[in-house]
């Protein structure tokens, strides 16, 4: 854990550390879903840092199902309290917990890029097994930047299944410089585009990200 972990990351936590975050933090302790969210196996996700967040933790997020409040909750642990880190799902893996209406869709984002992964809801729902999908969930998408010519049309080709999708399509395409989300770069090469890290957010013109530039 030497490295910081990418956005999206999901982690898994030593029983030890998620004790601590609970004892810091009892108003948590009292929700039986928080308190023994580790303990069933369920994952963390690796998000932004905020103000309030110390240089010498890593910044995870649980989001709660609907049923459960659909509150966002962060909390911080040391790294040595992160025992596995992997990426988000691959939106292939995930898709069998997907609404029947959505599959047409997801085929076609499949076939544009095999690599998709999903970090929202259909990933929450196929890691846990609780219900967080509804009839107003996003289809919550992470894009690999593919190879220099696929990736000049890939936010257009994004664009036209978004045209067709029955729920709406959010996420960023991710390149070497961080990810950007997918609307931001359908507009012209020499636009700015917000790119997010884990070390924060910068700028870039939209031809520069699609290149794959590194900042």
């Amino acid at each position: 854990m030497a490295e910081a972990l990418a956005r999206h990351s999901m982690v898994k936590a030593s029983a030890s550390g998620w004790a601590a975050v609970m004892n810091r933090s009892p108003e948590l302790a009292s929700e039986p879903i928080v308190a023994g969210w580790v303990d069933a196996g369920r994952p963390l996700i690796v998000r932004r840092p905020g103000c309030s967040d110390t240089a010498d933790l890593v910044p995870l997020g649980l989001p709660l199902p609907p049923c459960h409040g659909k509150r966002r909750i962060a909390v911080s642990l040391a790294a040595a309290d992160i025992l596995t880190s992997a990426p988000p799902p691959l939106l292939a893996d995930a898709a069998e917990a997907a609404p029947a209406h959505w599959r047409a869709t997801i085929d076609l984002l499949l076939q544009l890029v095999p690599e998709t992964r999903t970090f929202g809801s259909l990933a929450w729902q196929h890691l846990t097994g609780l219900p967080y999908l509804s009839e107003r969930s996003d289809l919550d998408l992470l894009w690999p930047l593919p190879a220099v010519m696929q990736a000049k049309t890939l936010p257009s080709d994004i664009a036209a299944i978004a045209k067709q999708a029955p729920m709406r399509l959010d996420g960023e395409i991710t390149g070497p410089a961080g990810g950007v989300q997918w609307r931001e770069l359908t507009g012209a090469d020499e636009d700015e585009v917000l790119v997010k890290s884990s070390a924060g957010v910068a700028s870039m013109t939209r031809a520069a990200f699609l290149s794959g530039a590194a900042s």
